[in-house]
C-alpha cells in the first residue's frame, strides 16, 4: 500500500486538533453519530482543558488505497522539542493558520525547522467563517513569513486551501462549493511525496518519540527509514554517535490505524512504528537490525533550561486531602515521568526527602505538577532556578537565553520595552505587525522572564500576545530585581476570621478568604512594603454587652488574590515554598517558625 506521511504544525489554538477529528470522521475511522469526545487525539485531561496539545500523537487514515500518517504536533515553544523530532519523520507539513489571526511566532518557529528539512508546505487558512476573517490578506502574509525564512522557489510555489475545520470542509478558493475535506485529501495525496526510504537495505529507525506505558514498558515511535522489521525479531540500538546501547527482542510491534494502536506482524520502509521491547533506549537513538553498525543523524535534545525542588509536604496540613505523600512515592512518579519524557530530568539532592526537576521551562513543570496533584501527590515545590553552564573555553558562566516575540497594541510598547529591559532583555527587531499592533524580538535571558507573563498580561490589558523559543546559552548578564514586596505570614494555626483580615488589609492584599485553615508560618496575604511581617489572622471581634448599629458589624472584604499554579510558582522567593495537595495550592515560608527565619538569615548574613 502506497504512503504519504504528513505532520499538522500551526500556532496554539490555530484548529490542528478539530482539523484532525474531522479527517478520521470524513474517512470512516468513526461513525458520524459514534459518541466521540471532542478534539479526540487530545487525550490527556490537561490538554483538554487548557485547549492546547501537549504530546505529539499519531494516526492514520485511508483515502483512496493510500496510507496517510497524520501527526498532530504541539504549538507550544516549551513543547517545541517534541515537533522538531516529529518533522524528521514526515515527507510533508500542513501550515494551518487562523483567517483571521494570521502567522503567529510559534508558527514561525516551527515552519522554519520544516522549511530547512526541505519539506514543501501546503497552507490551510482555517476559520475562514470567522466574522473578522481576512483570508486573502492572511495569505500574503504567510508568502511574507516563507519568504523571511529563506524558502526555495518549489516551496514558495505553495498550493492553499481555505477551510473551517470546525465545520468540516475545504475549498480551493472562498467561493467554491463547502462540502467536505476531500481537496485537502487529494492535495494531500498529489502534493506529498512518497517517503524516501531504502526497502531493500537493512533495518533501521529513528526514535522520535517515548512514552511509558504500565504494560509494555517503554513504547519508542519512528518512522522506518530502511528495510522491514517483524514482531519478536532480535535488535540492537545504537547513540547517535555509533555506540551500542543494547541489544533486546521486540515484544510489541505496533501500527497506528485511525485513533487506535494496533499489534501487526511486520512493518516496511516508510510507516510509522511503535516498538516495545527495549529498556534503556531513548529519543535520538536508532534502532536496526544487529548487523548495522551505523546510526541515522539525528535531532539534538534541546536541554533543560530551568530546575526546581520537589519535596514532601511537611506543612501542619500535610496527609489531609492527598493518599500519595511519602517521598518514595514521589520519588517513583518523577523517575517514571523521566523515562516517558526526555525534557525532564530529575536528580536526587542532599536532602533524601527533596529531588530536583529540569525541565524546558515554567509550563512543562507547571504540566507535571498539575498532573501529580490529580492523582492524588502533596508535595511542595520551591522557586525555579535557571540551569547555568560554563564556557568549555573561557569557563565564563553561561545562562540559557530565549528569543521572545511579542505582538502588542502600539500603545503599550513602552511599558514592555521597559519592563523587559529590567529584566536584561535586549531588543532585537521592532516593527508595525498590521492591524495596529507592533511585533518585538528580544533576547532575554530565562531567569528574567520567570513570573513574567501574569505582569505581561496586565500591563497589555490582556491583549498582548508573547511567545518564548530556547535561542542560546549566552553570558551572564547580572542581577535581576526580584519581588519588590514582602508578604503577611500567619503567626498562628486555626481557621481565618473575617474580622481578622478585615484589619488586615490595609497592610496589603489578602491570599485566603474567611474560613480557611491557616498554620504559622504560612502566607496569607501581600505586604504593602518591601519586608515580611508577621500577623495574626485568627483575631476575632471583642464582643461587649454594648449595642451598635448593624453597620458598624458588617465587614466587607476586598476579595482575595487568587493565584494559579502558574503564578504561585513564579510569585515565591528562594525562602518560600509552593504546598500542592489536590484540592489546595498554599504559600508558605520554607522555615516556619520565626526565630527558625531569623537564626537562618543571621547565618547567611554571616558567610
Amino acid at each position: 500500500m502506497e504512503i504519504r506521511n504528513i505532520a499538522i504544525i500551526a500556532h496554539v489554538d490555530h484548529g490542528k486538533t478539530t482539523l484532525v477529528d474531522r479527517l478520521l470522521q470524513q474517512t470512516g475511522t468513526f461513525r458520524v453519530n459514534q459518541q466521540v469526545q471532542e478534539r479526540a487525539m487530545d487525550s490527556n485531561d490537561l490538554e483538554r482543558e487548557r485547549g492546547i496539545t501537549i504530546l505529539a500523537k499519531c494516526t492514520s487514515v485511508e483515502w483512496k488505497g493510500v496510507r496517510i500518517n497524520i501527526v498532530d504536533t504541539p504549538g507550544h515553544a516549551d513543547f517545541g522539542g517534541e515537533v522538531e523530532r516529529i518533522l524528521s519523520m514526515v515527507d510533508g507539513v500542513v501550515v494551518l493558520v487562523d483567517a483571521a489571526e494570521g502567522p503567529l511566532p510559534q508558527t514561525k518557529f516551527v515552519t522554519g525547522k520544516a522549511l530547512r528539512l526541505g519539506l514543501r508546505p501546503i497552507v490551510l487558512i482555517n476559520k475562514v467563517d470567522r466574522p473578522d476573517a481576512r483570508a486573502h490578506e492572511v495569505h500574503d502574509e504567510i508568502f511574507d513569513l516563507f519568504s523571511a525564512l529563506d524558502a526555495d522557489d518549489d516551496q514558495l510555489d505553495f498550493p492553499t486551501l481555505f477551510a473551517s475545520a470546525k465545520q468540516g470542509w475545504a475549498a480551493e478558493t472562498l467561493e467554491a462549493e463547502r462540502k467536505d475535506l476531500a481537496p485537502l485529501f487529494d492535495l494531500v495525496l498529489r502534493h506529498v511525496p512518497q517517503p524516501t526510504v531504502q526497502p531493500d537495505e537493512p533495518f533501521r529507525m529513528l526514535v522520535t518519540t517515548l512514552e511509558a506505558d504500565n504494560f509494555l514498558g517503554r513504547v519508542l515511535t519512528g518512522r522506518i527509514q530502511s528495510g522491514t522489521v517483524k514482531a519478536n525479531a532480535t535488535i540492537k540500538s545504537l547513540s547517535a554517535d555509533g555506540k551500542l546501547i543494547e541489544q533486546g527482542r521486540i515484544t510489541k510491534l505496533l501500527a497506528f490505524r485511525g485513533l487506535e494502536r494496533t499489534a501487526v506482524e511486520s512493518a516496511s520502509a516508510g510507516d510509522i512504528v511503535a516498538i516495545a521491547g527495549l529498556k534503556g533506549t531513548t529519543v535520538a537513538d536508532t534502532i536496526c537490525e544487529v548487523g548495522v553498525e551505523k546510526a541515522l543523524p539525528a535531532q539534538p535534545i534541546d536541554p533543560p533550561t530551568l530546575a526546581m525542588t520537589f519535596q514532601v509536604n511537611d506543612s501542619p496540613l500535610a496527609g489531609r486531602e492527598g493518599d500519595k505523600v511519602t517521598s518514595r512515592m514521589i520519588r517513583d512518579r518523577l523517575m517514571r515521568e523521566s523515562e516517558g519524557n526526555v525534557a525532564i530530568h530529575v536528580r536526587e539532592t542532599e536532602n533524601a526527602e527533596a529531588y530536583e526537576v529540569a525541565g524546558r521551562g515554567e509550563l512543562q513543570l507547571g504540566v507535571l505538577i498539575e498532573t501529580m496533584r490529580r492523582e492524588g501527590f502533596e508535595l511542595a515545590v520551591g522557586r525555579p532556578r535557571v540551569l547555568f553552564r560554563p564556557d568549555p573555553q573561557t569557563g565564563q558562566r553561561l545562562e540559557p537565553i530565549e528569543e521572545v516575540v511579542i505582538d502588542v497594541d502600539e500603545g503599550f510598547t513602552g511599558p514592555v520595552v521597559e519592563k523587559m529591559s529590567q529584566r536584561k532583555a535586549e531588543l532585537q527587531e521592532m516593527r508595525p505587525s498590521g492591524g495596529g499592533k507592533t511585533r518585538l524580538v528580544f533576547h532575554a535571558p530565562s531567569r528574567g522572564l520567570i513570573g513574567y507573563h501574569g505582569e505581561f498580561l496586565t500591563d497589555t490589558r490582556g491583549t498582548g500576545i508573547m511567545n518564548r523559543v530556547f535561542h542560546s546559552y549566552g553570558a551572564y548578564r547580572g542581577p535581576i530585581q526580584g519581588r519588590r514586596n514582602g508578604v503577611l505570614i500567619a503567626n498562628a494555626e486555626g481557621t481565618a476570621v473575617a474580622y481578622a483580615l478585615w484589619n488586615l488589609e490595609d497592610r496589603g492584599p489578602m491570599m485566603i478568604d474567611p474560613g480557611v485553615a491557616v498554620y504559622e508560618g504560612m502566607i496569607i496575604g501581600e505586604h504593602t512594603r518591601d519586608s515580611d511581617l508577621d500577623v495574626n489572622p485568627l483575631k476575632g471581634k471583642q464582643l461587649t454587652n454594648i449595642r451598635t448599629t448593624s453597620k458598624d458589624e458588617a465587614v466587607r472584604l476586598t476579595p482575595p488574590r487568587r493565584l494559579s499554579l502558574e503564578q504561585a510558582i513564579a510569585y515565591i522567593e528562594d525562602d518560600e515554598l509552593v504546598e500542592i495537595t489536590p484540592k489546595s495550592i498554599r504559600l508558605r515560608k520554607r522555615l516556619l517558625l520565626p526565630e527558625q527565619r531569623k537564626r537562618s538569615k543571621k547565618q547567611a548574613a554571616a558567610l
